[in-house]
């Protein structure tokens, strides 16, 4: 009950908002998206939200969005992440409702010359050399296995936890190759899942793989994250634990992603297609 009454103040706040501010509000998923696209959008005319908690930030997202639009408020937009949804047929759709293009904004950046320059930096020419593997490539495969489990446990209601599990557990740091077994148990311990039994776990697994699947659309871009972290250290390069820690890659990925890349992007071409279908509201600047 209480996080219904948080979504309707999230919803009455906005409302409240326009008796003095009468352009376009958009919602995004936490600080760190709000962060990402501040750089892209007209300020003057545009006021990033950014809302976050329990269930998820997506569904918070979400809830809102339909308070606003059954009360037929005007000038809202909303960006999330993609997750599963362009694998599979979503609940929620909207004329205001735009996904990533790849499962996250994490994998947006990987999959951008940001991680390139990332490499560049914080990576060694040689470890790379004698890794003999493309990266993409490398952090796509471990990552995937992690990917599929959680769509498992979000599919059949299996309550698995994911976060706080230690990669180190189940990933080589050397050729940064996942052990499925480990994985599995690691997530079944962090899970206190102990009635699972692993071989259907596993079997689960190979089910649900499907060669047609986009790796970028199945991976979560916190997982890779996590894996480059590894990564970094030992198979790619020398960097200390702290130097290359999750959040601050995160970070160093944000800063590197230039305004050319997000032009390219699909997410760029459908803010742009709201914008003409919901004149005179606007959302980026006016020089993109």
């Amino acid at each position: 009950m209480r996080e219904y009454l948080s979504v309707d103040r999230d919803a009455n706040a906005i409302r409240l908002q326009r008796s003095t501010f009468s352009g376009t509000f958009l919602l995004v998923e936490g600080s760190s998206d709000k962060t990402f696209y501040e750089r892209f959008v007209d300020k003057l005319v545009c006021k990033l939200i950014s809302i976050s908690g329990k269930p998820s930030s997506k569904l918070r997202i979400v809830a809102v969005l339909n308070i606003l639009e059954n009360s037929d408020f005007q000038g809202v937009l909303a960006i999330v992440d993609a997750d599963f949804d362009h694998l599979e047929v979503s609940s929620h759709s909207s004329p205001n409702l735009l996904r990533t293009d790849t499962h996250d904004l994490e994998t947006m950046l990987l999959n951008s010359p940001a991680l390139d320059k990332v490499i560049a930096e914080c990576g060694s020419e040689e470890k790379i050399a004698r890794f003999g593997r493309d990266v993409r490539t490398a952090l796509l495969e471990a990552g995937i296995p992690i990917a599929y489990l959680l769509w498992i446990s979000q599919l059949e209601a299996l309550n698995l936890t994911f976060d706080g599990i230690v990669f180190s557990r189940f990933i080589d740091d050397q050729t940064l190759q996942i052990d499925e077994a480990k994985l599995i148990q690691e997530v079944k311990n962090k899970s206190q899942a102990f009635m699972l039994k692993s071989e259907d776990l596993q079997q689960r697994l190979t089910i649900q793989r499907n060669d047609s699947h986009d790796p970028w659309q199945v991976c979560c871009g916190h997982d890779l994250v996590e894996i480059l972290s590894l990564g970094l250290r030992r198979a790619i390069g020398s960097a200390r634990a702290s130097d290359v820690e999750p959040n601050s890659l995160e970070r160093n990925l944000r800063l590197a992603y230039e305004e050319t890349y997000f032009y390219k992007t699909q997410i760029y071409l459908s803010v742009r297609l709201w914008e003409s279908s919901n004149q005179p509201f606007r959302v980026l600047r006016s020089n993109m």
